[in-house]
């Protein structure tokens, strides 16, 4: 039985992933009757991740593995590079798991989208049970249209052979003040009300992720992490020298390019991801943040997380 305190649906997320699992807590092997996996989509902070953390804590196998989606794509990546073979690059990142847990699935590249049409390729061919967690339904996934017919077929498979599963209830679970203690959610949300110097639209910004001591951590300025060409690799790189960082002179997004926000969401979820303590410096509040921004994949997911931040107004 669902514990009580589920809402519907998720009470109907954990009976299916229960039934994936014999008494013994094992995994039933994908073939038949039974899916190759589950897909959990839903607006952010509505208990997916929970769900699945919950699912594989109850998995008796020790074959397993839980990935996080800018680790995970930068390891695959680079191991596909070195190899030339994605089945070889699988077993360099994740071994030969009979249960994969994949958190925060997105597909917003093309070249992302490529790689996991030939991941699932290598799952499948090994019934390898995986389960997903998303926020866009599979149709949803590479939205851009110049690309999105391509990733098609990879959609349809993802809709036949998974088990595709809502879990979007009312409430926001970050935003209602349950945050965890410590981690990403030990850091700040600090409101400045200064507006920071921002060069002009059309001005590339080429500077390197050099980070000043601040605190028991780092600064870095929202111009140096956002306004240049950085992707999750350098993200990674950086919070695996800095678990505390702190990001200053962060404006209202509107009033910067959308691929400069397109990178805070980047950068947010590798240090939320991470569990590094991040402390946000902004001129605005949260709910101010991106007001008036274009739509951005991920957006949604950030300010989640970023609510489970310690709100600091300004003094």
């Amino acid at each position: 039985m669902p514990e009580p305190m589920l809402d519907p649906a998720q009470q109907a997320a954990a009976a299916a992933l229960d039934a994936l699992l014999d008494r013994r807590g094992r995994v039933r092997k994908p073939g038949g009757t039974r899916p190759a996996g589950i897909y959990l989509h839903g607006r952010p902070g509505r208990g997916k991740t929970m769900l699945m953390d919950r699912f594989f804590a109850a998995t008796s196998s020790k074959h397993k593995a839980r990935l996080h989606f800018h680790r995970f794509f930068a390891d695959l990546s680079a191991a596909v590079r070195i190899t030339g073979s994605m089945r070889t690059a699988v077993d360099m990142v994740v071994g030969d798991v009979d249960l994969l847990c994949f958190d925060e699935f997105q597909v917003d590249d093309v070249g992302d989208g490529m790689l996991i049409t030939r991941l699932l390729d290598v799952l499948l061919a090994r019934r390898t049970l995986v389960i997903v967690t998303a926020n866009q339904p599979p149709a949803e996934l590479l939205p851009n249209p110049i690309f999105h017919e391509q990733f098609e077929p990879t959609i349809a498979l993802i809709t036949e052979r998974f088990t595709v599963l809502p879990v979007d209830g009312p409430r926001d679970y970050r935003a209602g003040g349950e945050r965890a203690a410590g981690g990403f959610a030990g850091g700040a949300y600090r409101v400045t009300g200064e507006l920071p110097a921002l060069p002009p639209p059309g001005r590339p910004v080429r500077r390197a992720l050099r980070p000043v001591a601040g605190g028991d951590g780092i600064a870095l300025t929202f111009t140096a992490v956002c306004g240049d060409a950085a992707a999750a690799a350098d993200y990674l790189a950086l919070v695996a020298a800095h678990p505390r960082i702190t990001l200053t002179g962060v404006p209202p997004l509107r009033l910067v390019p959308p691929p400069w926000t397109a990178r805070l969401v980047t950068f947010v979820d590798v240090l939320h991801d991470a569990g590094a303590h991040l402390t946000v410096e902004a001129t605005v509040p949260l709910a101010e943040l991106a007001a008036g921004t274009a739509p951005i994949p991920g957006l949604a997911r950030m300010l989640s997380r970023l609510a489970e931040l310690i709100p600091v107004p300004t003094s």
